[in-house]
């Protein structure tokens, strides 16, 4: 509220750091001329990766006038241009909303700068959503480069070209902020420069990853393809090149950029892609941010709230010690920037001294300009006296006269030409020295080459005389080859010749008997082989015949279990039917329950209804599960009607639960609840109907039950009760509801105890019933006090519109009457229970100290808004004292009981012996340490319990001792009759009247009372 800012429920309702996210994205973009903080566009960036996304940043971005305040844009596109960059990688911004920028009415300086950026942004995103696999701040290896370019040289090329565009668009918002602005150093140092300066330190960072990848592209298009393609290339690089080496010399000169950012400087001219070598002499420009060396919690004061408080002086001391320190950082910050100053001066004095250089030689030039022209007009002089004299050549004058001027023309135009050729002879100079450099690397290769060559004819030869020898090695083998065979086959000749017929006779008769030999062996096992084939044939027949029988049966065995499997499945199918039947009966007899007369006396409550809907679609998708099964395996149907009796059970449980709960529903909701009541049970019968025939068995889906059970659901969570969720224009109601029950609850508590009186425990009780009637006493002294503050505050509004107005104050007062209810409740059934000898001492004691704090929280929320001299405050004060009164009566009066209690058990040892009273004192002594550790033990748990209590509310454990009453040291101290410095929520003493701060610290601890109601409030609200 001190910032002025309203919120969207949905993003406050997200949390803290959602908050925090969104104060920050407030104070990042604003209309303020002034940078933006590193702080807010670190926590912006930071609930990106907590979220996963960028969800706040742009719901609260897209309802900025994006269109109508140029600095307002222009700080909107530096805080995209970061979380571009360094944002969880989710994110994706709208880009319609960059879109309006661009054709916004923004016609003054900063609509330029903004029209550009907005066209960078644009260029920027859709050259990473067409390359994924590089990151939006550029940083990726080479490898990864080489993987997105690819082998293909033609996506090499269109890449390349893509990163110029890229360049260009960063290049010419940097060239555009630059020159608005006065490059001098006061300049840079106002928060209207900075505001424009301050978005080029990620324009700097995205120019050197867009230098290295262009250089790199470059050179891997020079290997493949030639160089009088490239040449465009080769001329935009270069134009990039000077412009971005301009650009980085004059912001290393600026004094804004030096603290923030370590700015590269780039090589005296650019490379030269014509030679591959000169990738090795490149260095990848790298961009340093220098770590912040002062803390974040000096500059941090803006995003606390406003203390409730007057500073203390140790505050007022530490604030002045930091104004001291940012003294001393601003002394030093000036000194730096007369030293910046003064070396600027010098520079400013070269450059003059340079520019007198150059005026003195132009008049130089001037002078000899002057003496030729004064030699002309001397020769014109000289020219008009001869034709003076010599009229007869007038006509001579007039042509050396046209001659003089054309001659002037003439030199003018070789002067100009000369000025060409000496412009021209510069750039053939370096032409001729990327020539001789390509001649010398043409040189080299053809070296290598005849080198190459030369080594390849001595090789060739080498080869040449190496087949010459071998030729010739294989021509003698051939030859004695050949002398061999001839040598052989004469041998052989000889030997053929000198075989006998003899010889030749006997080896034929050997052969003869050996043929017989071998005739007979043969038809001896021809013979043996029939005898074998013929037994073969009888086995192979009786096997036939066995093997036709067993097929025979098995024909028979498997039409048997096709049967049988047919007969399976009938009964699994007859099964399903049965089951199907009973569910229709089921759910039909839960729809004849709705028009049933005597169910409209049925009520359910809407938390039931919603576990029965929740159980109805986990049974649902059961079902779906066991009809796939079925489907896919008919032979099981278990699943399937196990699956259809939940559901059956369930969803009549679900219709009928919804009928009642629409009895009590308002008559929008009631209808519309019976009407899918209805509907739920018409989609479940006309389901169990698909499923009763196997013709539309396949076509059966629960789907369309799904959908009308999920529509019962949302009715259900509708009608809940919103606890915390009450709408504020039914604040009003709610506290004349609560004030009227908590009447009622305190008038019923009296009437309880009147009945209760009987000649045993009427004094007892007595305290008690006037204790109750001080507490009815308060509840309509502070009704009437509430309704004085409605009547004087409301003015012109309604009472709804009051309350509703003060919201938080109405929110205490339920919660303060509920609190006081409630504890008169609680003391009348612990005094039943004291006098049934059921209950404790103990119980009253808590009791009457909770109803002394509900009586204290009950003053002080009707004491913030009640006129000070208000006659009905008064009494509602003299109440509050009586009832903290009779408090300390009843716990008075329960402590004289306990000790009557105690005296009546007076103890007798005078019959027992040493021994047994040793005993006993052992034992006793045993028992006293067993309840001093039970004692430390609930005390440590009532410490805990009254920790997680204030945790919860979320107030700071510091202030448990201050705001709460709550000492840390509180649970191991025994209580006080006489508090020293009681506070607000403090339990009143035993037997002791409770005191009431002063007015002053009831006002110091409103802060507290704040966290307190709210948490009573939902405790209530959740009961």
């Amino acid at each position: 509220h001190s910032l002025g800012l309203v919120l969207p429920v949905s993003l406050v309702a997200g949390g803290p750091g959602h908050l925090r996210c969104v104060l920050s994205i407030s104070k990042a973009i604003n209309s303020n001329e002034a940078p933006v903080k590193e702080k807010h566009a670190r926590r912006i960036i930071l609930g990106t990766h907590r979220e996963k996304g960028a969800f706040t940043f742009w719901s609260y971005a897209l309802g900025l006038p994006l269109s109508s305040n140029s600095i307002l844009s222009w700080k909107f596109c530096h805080v995209v241009h970061k979380v571009l960059r360094d944002g969880h990688h989710n994110v994706r911004p709208a880009l319609c909303s960059i879109h309006s920028i661009t054709t916004g009415n923004l016609h003054d300086r900063y609509g330029q700068l903004v029209a550009l950026y907005a066209k960078l942004l644009c260029t920027k995103m859709e050259f990473h959503v067409k390359h994924s696999e590089i990151r939006a701040n550029l940083e990726v290896t080479d490898e990864v480069l080489e993987r997105v370019a690819g082998t293909d040289i033609n996506n090499v090329f269109q890449l390349t070209v893509e990163v110029f565009d890229y360049l260009d668009a960063e290049l010419r918002l940097a060239e555009t902020v630059i020159r608005q602005l006065n490059t001098s150093i006061a300049i840079s140092t106002l928060t209207s420069g900075q505001c424009r300066l301050s978005p080029l330190i990620q324009v700097i960072q995205d120019c050197s990853h867009l230098y290295h990848f262009t250089v790199k592209l470059l050179f891997k298009l020079h290997a493949c393809l030639p160089a009088d393609t490239l040449q465009g290339h080769r001329d935009r690089f270069h134009d990039q090149f000077h412009s971005l080496k301009t650009f980085f010399n004059k912001a290393r000169d600026m004094m804004y950029f030096k603290r923030l950012i370590q700015i590269p400087k780039l090589p005296e001219s650019p490379p030269n892609f014509l030679h591959a070598a000169s990738l090795a002499k490149h260095a990848r420009p790298v961009v340093v941010i220098p770590d912040e060396d002062e803390p974040e919690q000096v500059d941090d004061d803006d995003d606390d709230p406003e203390p409730l408080i007057n500073v203390s002086d140790v505050t007022m001391d530490i604030q002045i010690e930091n104004l001291k320190r940012d003294l001393e950082l601003l002394r030093t910050d000036l000194e730096r920037v007369k030293g910046e100053a003064q070396r600027y001066i010098t520079q400013l004095k070269s450059q003059i001294n340079s520019l007198e250089a150059e005026l003195e030689e132009q008049r130089v030039q001037k002078q000899r300009a002057l003496v030729e022209n004064e030699q002309l007009r001397m020769e014109l002089e000289a020219t008009r006296r001869r034709n003076a004299e010599h009229e007869s050549v007038q006509a001579t004058f007039g042509e050396a006269e046209t001659r003089a001027q054309a001659t002037e023309q003439r030199y003018n135009k070789l002067k100009e030409k000369h000025t060409e050729l000496v412009s021209s002879h510069a750039e053939l100079l370096r032409k001729s020295a990327d020539t001789v450099k390509m001649l010398s690397a043409t040189q080299q290769t053809q070296e290598e080459v005849e080198s190459t060559k030369q080594q390849l004819a001595f090789e060739v030869d080498r080869i040449k005389q190496d087949a010459d020898m071998k030729l010739e090695e294989q021509k003698f083998e051939m030859e004695k080859l050949k002398r061999e065979f001839e040598e052989k086959k004469a041998e052989v000749e000889r030997v053929k010749g000198t075989l006998s017929l003899s010889a030749l006779q006997a080896e034929k008769e050997h052969l003869m008997h050996s043929v017989s030999e071998k005739e007979a062996a043969l038809s001896s096992l021809r013979h043996a082989a029939q005898l074998q084939q013929s037994s073969l044939q009888q086995e192979r027949e009786k096997s036939t015949r066995e093997l036709g029988e067993l097929q025979g049966r098995l024909q028979e065995k498997s039409s048997r279990e096709e049967q049988l499997q047919q007969k399976l499945l009938e009964e699994q199918f007859s099964l399903l039917q049965g089951t199907v039947s009973e569910a229709e009966s089921i759910i039909q007899d839960a729809v004849a329950k709705l028009d049933d007369p005597l169910h409209i006396r049925c009520t359910s409550s809407p938390d039931y209804l919603v576990s029965r809907a929740e159980a109805t679609l986990g049974s649902i998708d059961k079902v779906k599960m066991g009809l796939s099964d079925y489907l896919t395996n008919m032979g099981d149907v278990g699943g399937l009607l196990r699956a259809l009796t939940k559901f059956s059970h369930l969803a009549a449980d679900t219709i009928i639960n919804g009928s009642a709960t629409a009895h009590m529903a308002p008559t929008d909701h009631a209808d519309r609840l019976t009407e899918n009541c209805r509907g739920c049970a018409t989609q479940s019968l006309q389901f169990l109907k698909d499923l009763k025939s196997k013709a539309s068995l396949q076509r059966a889906d629960p789907t369309s039950i799904r959908i009308v059970v999920q529509k019962i659901l949302r009715l259900g969570e509708e009608l809940r009760p919103k606890g915390m969720d009450v709408r504020q224009d039914e604040l009003g109601d709610l506290v004349d509801k609560e004030m009227a029950a908590t009447s009622a609850a305190i008038e019923e508590a009296v009437r309880r105890i009147d009945r209760g009186m009987t000649s045993q425990a009427q004094h007892y009780l007595h305290n008690i019933c006037i204790h109750t009637q001080a507490i009815h006493l308060l509840v309509l002294t502070s009704t009437d006090l509430q309704k004085e503050i409605v009547e004087g505050g409301r003015g012109a509004a309604t009472i709804k519109e009051f309350y509703a107005r003060n919201s938080r104050w109405t929110e205490g007062l339920i919660s303060a009457s509920k609190a006081v209810g409630w504890g008169a409740t609680q003391m009348v059934e612990s005094a039943d229970k004291v006098v049934l000898h059921t209950g404790k001492y103990e119980e009253l004691i808590v009791c009457s100290h909770e109803i002394a704090a509900s009586t204290a929280q009950l003053v002080a929320s009707s004491k913030v808004k009640a006129d000070r001299h208000s006659t009905k405050l008064t009494a509602l004060q003299q109440a509050s004292r009586r009832v903290n009164e009779m408090a300390a009566n009843v716990v008075a009066s329960t402590k004289t009981g306990q000790e009557h209690l105690e005296d009546k058990d007076t103890m007798d040892f005078s019959g027992m012996s040493l021994i047994k009273l040793k005993m006993e004192e052992m034992e006793s002594q045993v028992k006293v340490l067993e309840l001093e550790n039970q004692l430390g033990n609930e005390r440590l748990r009532l410490g805990e319990l009254r920790k997680k209590h204030y945790d919860i509310a979320g107030v700071p454990a510091a202030d448990l001792s201050e705001g709460n009453g709550l000492a840390p040291s509180s649970a191991s101290e025994p209580s006080s009759p006489k508090p020293s410095k009681p506070s607000i929520m403090r339990k009143p003493a035993l037997a002791q009247k409770p005191n009431l701060p002063p007015k002053n610290m009831v006002r110091d601890k409103m802060a507290g009372f704040v966290f307190m109601f709210r948490v009573v409030l939902a405790k209530d609200t959740a009961t």
